[in-house]
């Protein structure tokens, strides 16, 4: 049940955002066993502008104007070795589609509670009984 905001600057064809949408749920299915199809995620596309980040803080090489930043909502906790297998594994698969350099990418993840989420009907479907 992840839900993933993904921003980047304003430009990227449909086919580079599909590589980076597909890409990015692929390295959740694989390193945190989600379900293929529970698949959530907003794009955001903004102007230069409108997005602001340091070009060095914690990266190996000055980030480019094709950073992206993933803001990923989890409902189940996952250990710090899964996080980390999951980032590698983001950079990875980023790397060979679209083409995304490892310092380009930024992810942070948020866990949420089980009544923190209702998925439709004005329900908390992950805790009512049915």
């Amino acid at each position: 049940m992840p839900f993933t905001r993904i921003t980047l600057l304003r430009g990227k064809s449909p086919e580079y955002l599909k590589a980076l949408s597909d890409n990015f749920h692929h390295a959740l299915v694989e390193a945190f066993d989600v379900p293929p199809t529970d698949r959530f995620q907003a794009i955001h596309q903004l102007e230069p502008h409108e997005l602001v980040f340091d070009r060095t803080y914690f990266a190996s090489t000055a980030r480019s104007d094709n950073y992206v930043f993933f803001d990923v909502t989890i409902g189940k906790p996952r250990s710090t070795e899964v996080k980390k297998t999951f980032y590698r594994r983001v950079a990875e698969l980023l790397g060979d589609a679209p083409g995304v350099r490892p310092e380009d990418i930024m992810i942070t993840i948020t866990t949420a509670t089980r009544e923190d989420w209702s998925f439709a009907d004005g329900r908390a479907q992950m805790i009512e009984q049915v």
